[in-house]
């Protein structure tokens, strides 16, 4: 979790919440619960806003 949060730059209880809500991919083993690097890859890539390019120029 320690290394997820600082990823993300949240603390731990963030991608604790997460897992709780379902919202990403984890994986459990035994009582550890691990979140795979492609999983966080892609919450991240989701939450992605590309910026809106407009044109400046005289309006006809």
């Amino acid at each position: 979790m320690a290394e997820v949060a600082e990823r993300l730059g949240t603390t731990e209880r963030f991608p604790r919440r997460l897992i709780e809500e379902r919202r990403i991919t984890f994986v459990r083993i035994g009582r550890k619960v691990r979140i795979p690097e492609s999983a966080l890859d892609g919450f991240i890539a989701a939450g992605r806003v590309e910026p809106i390019m407009v044109r400046r120029g005289r309006v006809a």
